[in-house]
Parts: structure tokens; C-alpha cells; sequence
């Protein structure tokens, strides 16, 4: 398999635990395998804002995909929406209205999305949307809640970023830790699930790594450089 491109989630995989601090020792990795001519875009539920000044930053391919799909951002300037944000705004009043402690996350602007506390019960908001026809999915991220449009999910905004790049979905890796990275998993040729992942989201992947969080991504990341980019070594001992 030739692997081109990496898909990587952020929250719980590049950073060192649940706190939004980005693994340093990750991210020289990722900038590494960046410089052997494999491009690695980060794929996540926050905003692409964030996702593409962390990529600038970070000395990566300056294309990210946030919102769980919904938007691509290219630069500073240039965001493609795949989805209307009225759909799910108007899941939000509807729970809002019929569940207590429905609260909104207080982050970045969402230009496709709304994001919520993890203040309720998930399961029964999936439920009411459902039957009450309202075009909208609920994911968690472990990060927040995330209403999203039924036709949205990470698989959809990185397909389109491939079609941009050239490359197969076949040719690319992905690299995550929660439900919402499942779609990924799903297309992508080789997938590789954290070991903070819930049971579940590693049966999805085509491999899973012991270790949580950041010290993950580096074992992922080594897995990666040995079995598809033909390095012989770590590419970074990192002991923490």
C-alpha cells in the first residue's frame, strides 16, 4: 500500500490527554512524515480554524477538515460549508426545549454545526430527533456533543479534500480515538484506532496501538513510518 496522506483527529489523539494541549513530541512526528512527502491533514470536530492555524504552526499540509466534515478551510480566508448550519440550530431549540441542561459549548465559531456541553443524555436526544424527522445526527467526540446534518460526517469533508489532492481514498491512513472517527476508518485503506478509544471504535479500525492520547499517536506514527514508508526505526523515541 502506498500511503500519500494521513487523516488525523485531534482531541484525544494529538493532544496529551483531554485538555486540548496539543503532544508535542506528536507533532514533530507529524512534521517529519510531512517531510518524506506523505501530507497529513488534520481531520476533526473543532473548528477548521483551529485545525488549519495548528497546521501553519505545526509545519503540516495547510488544509483541514472541522466540524466533523462540515467545513474545509484551505486559508485564512477560504471555507467551503458542505452543509447549511439552519438544520442544526433548529435541532438545538427543539432539544433545548424538551430536555433539561441542553447548554451550548462555549468554543471557536461553528459555521455548520452546534456544539453542546455533554450535560444530557445523548442517547435520548438521538431519539427524539429521530422520531421527530428532524434531518440531524448527534455524535460525541468525548470533546462536546455535536449536531451535525445527517448527511455530514468526517468520511464526507476528507473525500472531497482527496478529490482536491489527486489521491485515492485507498492511499490514505487514518488516525483517531472516538465514534466520530469511525467514518474515516471506514473509507480510508488503512485505519488505526488509539488506546483511549471506547471498544467499539477500535473494532472499526484495521489496527489499535496501547498507549493513550499523544504517547498513542507516537506509537501509531512509528507503526506507520515502518510498515508503509519504509523507515527501519522509530522515527522518534519520545518517553514521558
Amino acid at each position: 500500500m502506498k500511503v500519500k496522506v494521513l487523516a488525523v483527529d485531534i482531541d484525544g489523539t494529538l493532544t496529551e490527554n483531554d485538555n486540548g494541549v496539543v503532544h508535542l513530541g506528536s507533532l514533530s512526528m507529524l512534521r517529519t512524515i510531512e517531510s518524506m512527502g506523505c501530507k497529513v491533514i488534520y481531520v476533526t470536530g473543532r473548528s477548521s480554524i483551529e485545525a488549519y492555524i495548528l497546521s501553519v504552526f505545526g509545519g503540516t499540509t495547510r488544509i483541514a477538515v472541522g466540524e466533523n466534515g462540515g467545513v474545509i478551510t484551505t486559508s485564512p480566508h477560504e471555507h467551503r460549508f458542505l452543509v447549511d448550519r439552519s438544520h442544526s440550530e433548529k435541532a438545538y431549540e427543539f432539544l433545548r426545549s424538551r430536555i433539561d441542561n441542553v447548554k451550548i459549548k462555549i468554543i471557536f465559531p461553528r459555521m455548520t454545526e452546534v456544539v453542546l456541553e455533554r450535560t444530557f443524555d445523548m442517547i435520548v436526544a438521538a431519539q427524539m430527533l429521530k422520531e421527530n424527522n428532524l434531518p440531524v445526527i448527534i455524535a460525541d467526540s468525548k470533546f462536546a456533543y455535536h449536531l451535525n446534518h445527517e448527511s455530514i460526517n468526517k468520511s464526507v469533508g476528507f473525500k472531497v479534500v482527496l478529490t482536491m489532492l489527486g489521491i485515492k481514498p485507498e492511499e490514505s491512513i487514518a488516525i483517531g480515538d472516538s465514534e466520530t472517527d469511525v467514518s474515516l476508518f471506514n473509507i480510508c485503506g488503512y485505519s488505526i484506532a488509539l488506546g483511549n478509544a471506547e471498544t467499539d471504535v477500535k473494532a472499526s479500525a484495521k489496527h489499535s496501538v496501547n498507549k493513550n492520547f499523544g504517547n498513542g499517536l507516537v506509537e501509531a506514527l512509528d507503526h506507520i513510518a515502518q510498515n508503509f514508508l519504509g523507515v527501519k526505526n522509530d522515527i522518534q523515541i519520545f518517553d514521558k
